[in-house]
């Protein structure tokens, strides 16, 4: 186990980082993003930006990975109040479990209602290509098989119940929205939706693991989002998350491919413009939408 695994982070603490937030900008935000790798490029779409390293909040970790900004960015996406994370904290970087997860209870004290999560992802699934984008519908939470479950430690029922429902932690609405928005862009050729499965990282998945999670029903692997999707759905706010397929996993051991970060950048940037189209009109909808909201 890390060395940070069983630390938790109080209410108290929680808001303390959200009301230093609060006062230092006049946005509330009621949507909060999460930018996988490569995608950072959705929070430069914020107006009015209001942004935070994130070495300078309090009890916030460093992204140390290569893709991630590392920063809080506040704004307007069309008019809608939102609250940006460019770059997310990981597993595999040796933070607690609680600490990558620190910031879904931030957002839920800054007035946040519904959370928007994309990552990069390596595509199990054979129909899937590279650039594909996948509506994540349900996820496997692998380490969690082993206890690392980021609501592991007392519960406080100022967040969340004891034991939180997962079976509807995608919200089938804002599933369907997406669906809709992507058909009027004329996106229907690369989207898809699956179940996504997180790993521990940092080591790419093995040809027999990918075997194994292709065999257990995952369309798509990476090392993110599960946990933060637990997490937001605790403190009772709606998710949406998507993967941006960035490599083909191997899964044939004739096979000369092989999985690299730079890949998943490229891809990232290929994608990107669409994806902030996406996410950008979807926002939208949320706001005008009672469906929706």
């Amino acid at each position: 186990m890390f060395p940070e695994t069983n630390k938790g982070y109080t209410y108290d603490e929680c808001k303390g980082t959200a009301d230093w937030l609060l006062a230092q900008t006049d946005v509330r935000p009621t949507v909060g993003i999460v930018c996988g790798s490569g995608l950072g490029g959705l929070a430069d779409m914020l107006k009015d930006q209001v942004a935070f390293n994130y070495k300078d909040i309090p009890n916030f970790p460093q992204s140390t990975v290569h893709g991630h900004a590392g920063r809080l960015v506040f704004g307007t996406l069309k008019g809608r109040p939102c609250v940006c994370m460019q770059g997310r904290f990981h597993l595999y970087e040796g933070y607690s479990i609680q600490k990558i997860t620190l910031p879904m209870r931030v957002f839920k004290l800054l007035g946040v209602e519904t959370v928007i999560l994309t990552n990069a992802a390596g595509g199990l699934n054979e129909d899937f290509k590279v650039g594909d984008v996948m509506i994540i519908k349900d996820h496997i939470n692998m380490p969690g098989f082993s206890g690392f479950n980021p609501l592991v430690g007392p519960n406080d029922d100022r967040f969340g119940v004891r034991f939180p429902c997962m079976s509807d932690a995608y919200d089938r609405e804002l599933r369907q929205l997406a669906m809709d928005v992507a058909q009027e862009l004329g996106y229907e050729d690369f989207m898809k939706e699956g179940v996504y499965c997180v790993l521990g990282g940092p080591s790419f998945e093995t040809i027999a693991e990918c075997r194994l999670l292709y065999r257990l029903g995952v369309d798509a692997v990476g090392m993110s989002t599960a946990p933060e999707v637990i997490v937001a759905r605790h403190c009772g706010m709606r998710v949406f998350a998507l993967s941006l397929i960035t490599n083909q996993s191997v899964m044939d051991y004739d096979s000369e491919e092989k999985a690299n970060h730079e890949e998943v950048l490229q891809t990232g940037k290929h994608r990107a413009e669409q994806l902030e189209r996406l996410v950008s009109t979807m926002v939208t909808r949320i706001e005008h939408n009672n469906n929706y909201a």
